[in-house]
């Protein structure tokens, strides 16, 4: 059996439910698929090992389709402060949101509440059917007219087909659009734990030749680390006893992480740098990880996807109220222009940091501790960097912009 819909979403996680939300009340009607739903939520459960650090451009984009109640009524953790240093503490350089009359940096969440919070959000549209669990069989790109095959032999006839299906996207591979892409010599190894400590405000980055050693503050007494080094390293430590485990961490991090009462989960992914060779076609449009996967030095990676979802909806949207062919590949330039030039210079300033940090090479450990300095004592250039992070200064997406900014 045939359904045919203006659009098709295939993936239901963050970025693919996010598009959805901004298109819901719209006249298009949307198939979304996703293959599996996420687990329920339950106050009090353990923190999820996965977890996004969400700028105020994200947060006022979930507001405005209207999945930020959602995520805040669940659980998260607001930041009000960032820390970044070399070798020693005393010479960090700190970004502090009441120094730019901001009441906070951004939040720490988990995926899973950000995605149940978008989940049941697209739910209340009309226009949206939520195809979950399914299974893709088979997609047919053809432009204007894609078909998307389910093993349970249901087909979806697509004029816009897009891909928010990750970094090994089916939609891009149908369509025939290239990637470039290399692995980083470096992997993550996630670790949620329990501190001494009750809730902090503060988020911290230590950098280190063999790769930064961060911390990001969660609910209560919890908190996610993130410990970044060489594939072997990280292959090492990950099969340390628990016990080991702890004693590596309380031997690396620095003492201002405080004890650590409880290793609660601990996992590592490896870190991967692609890019499309472009993000559409006739037809076709790619956002999220299925466009661009960068390094999570500075946790940009979930935003900037939230970023093309808000410019992707306004040109869509926009399409809608002048009548414009809305999957032609004119009206979709304009995503495109708009997304990947930004996109590629945020990948591109994170290899900077990448291969300057990741080394012990005198003369660049050097320019990094006066690069620190300078960061630090420049009054009017830091405010600027703050916001810019934030997501409330640079080119933003009219759903992502707070209208008093």
């Amino acid at each position: 059996m045939k359904t045919e819909y203006d659009i098709v979403i295939v993936g239901g996680g963050m970025v693919g439910a996010a598009l959805a939300c901004a298109l819901g009340g719209s006249r298009y009607q949307i198939a979304i698929i996703e293959g599996q739903y996420p687990d329920s939520f339950e106050t009090g459960q353990p923190h999820d090992l996965r977890v996004s650090a969400l700028s105020v451009a994200s947060e006022t984009l979930l507001k405005n389709i209207g999945a930020w109640e959602g995520i805040v009524s669940r659980r998260s953790c607001p930041y009000r402060r960032m820390k970044v240093w070399e070798a020693k503490e005393a010479h960090a350089t700190l970004f502090d949101a009441e120094n730019i009359g901001e009441t906070h940096l951004g939040h720490i969440v988990e995926n899973r509440v950000t995605q149940l919070a978008l989940l049941e959000t697209l739910k209340q549209h009309s226009n949206i059917d939520f195809i979950c669990p399914a299974k893709t069989k088979q997609i047919d790109y053809s432009a204007g007219s894609s078909i998307v095959s389910l093993e349970d032999g249901r087909e979806l006839v697509a004029r816009l087909l897009i891909g928010a299906d990750g970094g090994e996207s089916r939609v891009r591979q149908s369509a025939g659009i290239g990637i470039t892409k290399w692995d980083y010599n470096q992997q993550a190894l996630v670790a949620s734990v329990t501190t001494s400590y009750p809730q902090q405000d503060i988020t911290w980055q230590q950098f280190t030749p063999s790769g930064p050693l961060a911390f990001l503050p969660l609910s209560g007494q919890n908190a996610s680390l993130v410990w970044y080094n060489t594939p072997d390293q990280v292959k090492r430590l990950n099969a340390l006893s628990d016990s080991q485990f702890l004693d590596a961490l309380h031997q690396t991090f620095p003492s201002c992480l405080g004890r650590i009462d409880q290793l609660l989960e601990r996992g590592y992914f490896p870190l991967r740098r692609q890019h499309a060779q472009r993000y559409i076609g006739e037809g076709v449009a790619l956002a999220g990880d299925s466009a661009h996967m960068i390094h999570p030095l500075a946790g940009q990676g979930v935003n900037i996807g939230f970023m093309d979802v808000a410019m992707l909806a306004e040109v869509l949207l926009d399409a809608q109220a002048q009548g414009d062919r809305f999957y032609s590949t004119e009206t979709l330039s304009q995503y495109e222009q708009a997304r990947r030039n930004q996109n590629l210079l945020m990948m591109q300033t994170m290899d900077a940091f990448y291969h300057v940090f990741s080394n012990d090479i005198l003369p660049l450990k050097f320019l990094r501790n006066v690069g620190f300095s300078l960061a630090d004592k420049l009054p009017l250039a830091k405010p600027h960097i703050t916001r810019y992070a934030m997501g409330v200064e640079g080119p933003i997406p009219s759903l992502a912009k707070r209208l008093h900014v």
